[in-house]
């Protein structure tokens, strides 16, 4: 069956969705520990989260690239995650969806998140044809969680390191059970059609 071109996928429950993020071990350990961000995590600059498990290995290279050794699971509110999926702005301009330039600017500047649309990966890290969502917040200085929807947070390194070495010993079917089974998320297409092409 052909996959859309952009979607999202997600593992998700009737009320939360988990997304991913990679950190430092001086904040992801602490941060997964005490439920909640450390004091020296940066609360003002961009976050972006990502819905996609593969995808976060792909950029964190397996946990492995500086600054990023610790993969950190978040539970977030669907109610969050689909507020900011209906006040998100595209990351880029795309002609025929945004009038100009300039009115992309300037929607870009008022917008409270940001969605930007990747190449989904399988286990080899290699793209696959569809996109897949993931998306930004700046300046989330006054959020105790750094999001305000928080639910929860866990360290999901050990399974990353796991996933990985399955992979490295040509195992696909084991690291394909033991990685996180993520479904079409259930959203309208209404929310999506302002950052689709």
């Amino acid at each position: 069956m052909e996959q859309p071109k952009n979607r999202i996928r997600a593992c998700y429950t009737p009320t939360t969705v988990t997304v991913y993020q990679a950190y430092r071990p001086e904040i992801g350990l602490p941060a997964a520990r005490e439920g909640r961000f450390p004091v020296a995590w940066q609360r003002d600059r961009m976050t972006w989260i990502k819905p996609s498990f593969l995808w976060m290995m792909y950029r964190s290279g397996w946990a492995t690239k500086g600054g990023q050794e610790t993969i950190l699971a978040i539970e977030i509110s669907r109610q969050g995650f689909e507020w900011a999926l209906r006040h998100a702005c595209l990351s880029h301009y795309e002609r025929g969806l945004h009038a100009d330039r300039a009115a992309w600017k300037r929607q870009l500047k008022r917008a409270p998140a940001r969605v930007q649309w990747d190449p989904e990966r399988d286990l080899h890290m290699q793209p696959l044809p569809y996109r897949w969502g993931q998306g930004g917040r700046p300046g989330l200085a006054g959020s105790r969680d750094g999001y305000g929807w928080g639910v929860g947070l866990g360290d999901v390194t050990p399974l990353a390191q796991k996933v990985h070495a399955l992979v490295r010993d040509d195992d696909l079917a084991a690291a394909g059970r033991l990685q996180p089974q993520e479904l079409p998320y259930p959203v309208e297409d209404s929310l999506l059609a302002h950052l689709r092409s």
